[in-house]
């Protein structure tokens, strides 16, 4: 059906039948090809218009498609409509305005909505030229009709959302448009809306309280931009405050009252407007909030007060810091006099209610940390509320963590915050209240609820960022808050408490431990007892893997503080630990104690052990080799068993097996420093020996990305920690993992291994980097020169990444003073490789690449720019490199204000500061051929002969943004 044929009395019926949400597949494919005629069509549009204005369809699918059709017209396309379409969008829209006062029935919800956004629209397009009286005209219309005025309240949060809302991203033109709405509106319509919003309020308290939220969300929407003073009178407040009494409205009151306060104004009139609605909300017993039933309205009443709270803070604040001592006492008192209230919802058991004002009870703290002056009854009653609601409740699902958990997690991050303010204002005050509450609950720990036990935990943790320390040193220093710590703690690891039969209780105790560690150096005879929780059913065998993962982890941390201090006990722990070492076999249906992430650090902490332990070298080898043989003798027999397996289920399983047991030698290198070398540990013949097992997995046939990344990973740590003893398995390393390159990732990641051994080694390694320099470009160039989709960002995005790998390769080698690598390879070659160079720092916009590019192109023409230089590489700074310099930031993609891209230009101009006969050339021949005006030549050429790099900075970059306008 063409679209000039569309009738402008009838529409499409077999195309309107796919409207339905249960229409069969071929009218809904219809349905939208008779859209999106409609939308298209100069003037096929009009019939829905006409659709609407008459009332001609009742099916509310259609009524909605008629308000879609418009909506498009209006939204794209109504700068191409003539006057008199425009004019019928108007009428359209007031008859079917009309139409909705004489309806017995209102709309269904998402019509009026959808009809709200159409007039919304239209007026975001008309206001300022052809329809100002648009607010006139439709108030004219509805009066107080109930279904008019329904239509209009939405109309208004609808224009609320175009025209105000922060949160939707707008172009700067249509900021500076809403600008002028919103300057044209206070001008000339603002006071009568005020005045139809409180008829409104007025009018329909009773009989549509449905109607009344609405207005009452509209004003709260609108206060943020017009004259308070139209709402924050007597007359109008004190019909919210007569609201806030009524059951169905006082939600939407509490916020409109909200928007209110939240409003900026004088400090001072702040003052007096938040005391007057108090005063008002007192007297009506809004503030006995143990009285109120109602939570919801209770979390709402609670954002009211937080507003009001803070509301007075930054008036103290702003009256102190303008001197006006007597205004700013005042705010301080009223201030004070709110303490009670918020004390009483923040202590709530609901934790909405609670968490609504945290904002203020943070911000009160912050007041008296400023003003040193200390409510002692005030801060050790907010305390004792903090660590109530800090406690877990009974409904928490610690093994099935739901929202209701998730949000209890962000609450108590709220509460946190205001225990680090509490610690500011009142240090001594704190540790005395959290010393109390944790002894009382030691002490009584096999009777008390997991809660208790839990928090009184928790808050002896949280002590610890609360009154910070250098280094974590807390038992050092201030005497009284070590002793308190000390004694705390001493209970803690003493109390027989880490055998308390709950995950959260379990898990708090080994996370203060650890965070606490720096006590067992002050303590070392407690370190047994808890050496032996971490390794017993209460640590990496408790029964929840929760737990023994975490605890994993802690006991890394545990070992590598007090290493020095476990000298006596390292064997023992070696043999208790043993069975959690074990490489899990992939045909194992039983589920290990832990993960293989959880091994890592289980293998890490028995490197430490060896490593720092005070045995002799020879035992230390001895141990080692103890602990990685077993993962050498499990990987041969799995890497024979992954040769002739068919399967690629089985196959990828035992990959993975192999994968872990290279990651868990890798991970016991971490053990050495520089102080504790492989070499003088004896063990640099068992890492070797891991190498060479390791090894021929980079030539198996199948599941090749997941074992080179591994063995990849181990020969980086190699070259850290054998040094030159890794030199002899580089060459066929290298030769295997260039082989057969599937996909982009493996050469980008061996790249990396390269670059390592390039930059550590230098000369040592200068012929392998000969050798093998060409076959690495070659497979690089073969693997972005792949054909892709163009819509592939993924592989888009991975050839970028070896684009930069590659770049990052060349200048290692050129900063390494190994330009003898890049020389060697023969002249066409080289030139190929330079031509890269060239291609990458002008035509690819990667900011990051083209700096590479230029820094590269910079160090060779240091090196090679000479008369001792390549021969004919003169020649090609000309023709190439300075050309280069100049067309990069040309680059319509060039994006001069970022920071990254003007590094890129300067880089580049770098290049061209070698001596007089650049400058020459520039001057003489360069500029010249691309019209630059001899007065610009000899400028830029004094520039480029100056030392200062700021003022080459701007000048350049002020250079091309001319020459780009």
């Amino acid at each position: 059906m063409a679209c000039q044929s569309v009738s402008i009395i009838n529409m499409d019926e077999q195309a309107l039948l796919g409207l339905n949400p249960n229409a069969d597949a071929c009218y809904r494919q219809k349905a939208m090809v008779y859209f999106e005629q409609l939308k298209e069509s100069q003037d096929a549009w009009e019939v829905c218009a006409e659709a609407l204005a008459k009332g001609i369809y009742s099916d509310d699918h259609v009524k909605f498609f008629c308000f879609q059709v418009l909506e498009h017209q209006i939204k794209y396309r109504h700068g191409g409509l003539s006057p008199a379409q425009q004019q019928l969008i108007r009428e359209t829209l007031m008859k079917w305005l009309q139409g909705q006062l004489m309806n017995s029935q209102p709309e269904k919800p998402f019509i009026r909505n959808k009809a709200a956004q159409v007039f919304a629209l239209t007026f975001v397009m008309e206001y300022l030229t052809h329809w100002p009286k648009f607010f006139h005209d439709l108030l004219s219309l509805v009066g107080l009709n109930p279904h008019g005025v329904d239509v209009y309240l939405r109309t208004l949060m609808a224009i609320d959302a175009e025209v105000v809302d922060r949160d939707i991203l707008h172009s700067p033109e249509e900021v500076r448009r809403n600008t002028l709405i919103k300057d044209g509106m206070r001008e000339q319509v603002i006071p009568s809306l005020v005045e139809s919003w409180y008829q409104i309020l007025g009018a329909y308290q009773q009989s549509h309280p449905e109607i009344t939220c609405q207005c009452l969300e509209v004003v709260g929407a609108y206060v943020s931009w017009i004259d308070l003073n139209l709402i924050a009178n007597d007359r109008f407040v004190n019909l919210l405050l007569s609201q806030m009494s009524v059951e169905d409205l006082r939600e939407e009151a509490c916020d409109c009252l909200y928007e209110i306060v939240c409003k900026g104004m004088a400090p001072t009139d702040k003052t007096k407007l938040v005391e007057s609605l108090c005063q008002v909300l007192q007297s009506a017993g809004f503030f006995n909030v143990d009285q109120e039933e109602d939570v919801d309205f209770l979390a709402k009443f609670s954002r009211l007060v937080n507003g009001m709270g803070q509301s007075l803070v930054l008036s103290w604040t702003k009256l102190a810091k303008g001197g006006a001592v007597k205004e700013a006492a005042e705010a301080l008192r009223a201030l004070e006099t709110k303490v009670p209230l918020l004390l009483q919802l923040l202590v709530h058991d609901d934790d909405d209610i609670s968490a609504n004002i945290v904002g203020f009870c943070y911000d009160y703290l912050n007041v008296l940390k400023q003003v040193r002056y200390t409510l002692l009854v005030g801060n050790m009653d907010i305390m004792l509320a903090v660590m109530k609601k800090l406690t877990y409740d009974e409904e928490y699902n610690f093994d099935n963590e739901g929202e209701d958990e998730a949000m209890f997690v962000e609450y108590r991050k709220q509460l946190k915050m205001l225990l680090d303010r509490l610690a500011q204002v009142s240090p001594d005050l704190l540790l005395e209240a959290v010393g109390r509450v944790f002894n009382n609950t030691i002490q009584r720990w096999q009777t008390a609820s997991f809660m208790e036990v839990e928090v009184a935990i928790r808050l002896l943790y949280m002590l610890g960022e609360a009154l910070p320390a250098s280094h974590g040193a807390h038992f050092s220093g201030d005497t009284a808050k070590t002793s308190a710590l000390q004694d705390m703690m001493r209970t803690l690891v003493s109390s027989g408490l880490s055998g308390y039969q709950h995950t959260s209780v379990s898990l708090e105790f080994f996370e203060t431990v650890v965070r606490y560690d720096k006590f067992f150096l002050v303590e070392p005879q407690h370190i047994p007892i808890v050496l032996m929780s971490f390794l017993d059913h209460r640590g990496l065998r408790h029964s929840s893997p929760k737990v023994r993962s975490r605890v994993a982890y802690l006991f890394s941390r545990f070992v590598k503080t007090l290493h020095k201090h476990m000298n006596s006990f390292i064997e023992d722990i070696l043999s208790r630990i043993q069975d959690l070492l074990e490489l899990a076999p992939p045909e194992n249906g039983f589920p290990a104690l832990l993960t293989s992430d959880d091994q890592l650090f289980i293998f890490e902490t028995a490197g430490v052990l060896i490593v720092h332990g005070e045995s002799p070298a020879e035992r230390k080898q001895a141990l080692m080799r103890s602990l990685l043989t077993p993962l050498t003798d499990a990987f041969r027999l799995l890497l024979a068993k992954l040769a002739s397996e068919r399967e690629e289920e089985r196959q990828a399983a035992l990959a993975d097996c192999l994968s872990h047991a290279v990651g868990f030698a890798s991970r016991t290198s971490k053990a050495f420093s520089n102080k504790q070398t492989v070499k003088q540990c004896g063990c640099t013949e068992v890492y070797r020996d891991c190498l060479q097992t390791f090894l021929p997995a980079l030539s198996c046939p199948v599941q090749r990305g997941s074992l080179r990344s591994a063995v990849r990973s181990f020969l980086h740590r190699m070259i850290i920690c054998l040094e030159e003893e890794v030199l002899p398995f580089v060459p066929a390393a290298s030769e295997h993992m260039l082989k057969d390159c599937e996909v982009t990732r493996d050469l980008q990641e061996f790249i990396p291994l390269i670059s390592q051994i390039t930059a550590k080694f230098k000369d040592q390694v200068s012929p392998f980097l000969q050798q093998v320099f060409m076959p690495l470009v070659l497979a690089i160039f073969e693997v972005l020169c792949r054909p892709a989709e163009d819509n592939d960002q993924a592989a888009a995005l991975e050839k970028q990444m070896l684009r930069r790998s590659y770049f990052t390769f060349i200048q290692t080698i050129t900063s390494s003073g190994m330009n003898e690598v890049l020389a060697n390879q023969g002249v066409e070659n080289v030139e190929r490789v330079l031509f890269t160079i060239i291609q990458g720092a002008v035509d690819f916009p990667d900011p990051i690449a083209q700096k590479t590019c230029f820094i590269i192109l910079s160090k060779l023409v240091e090196l090679w720019g000479g008369k001792d230089g390549m021969a004919g590489f003169p020649d090609f700074i000309y023709k190439h490199i300075v050309p280069a310099c100049f067309l990069a930031p040309l680059k319509p993609s060039f994006d001069l204000t970022d920071a990254q891209t003007v590094l890129v230009s300067t880089c580049g101009t770098r290049c061209i500061r070698h001596g007089p006969e650049f400058i020459q050339y520039l001057q003489q021949e360069y500029l010249p051929s691309l019209q630059v005006s001899p007065e610009i030549t000899q400028e830029v050429c004094q520039v480029l002969q100056q030392p200062d790099a700021k003022v080459l900075k701007n000048y350049m970059k002020a250079f091309f943004q001319r020459a780009k306008l």
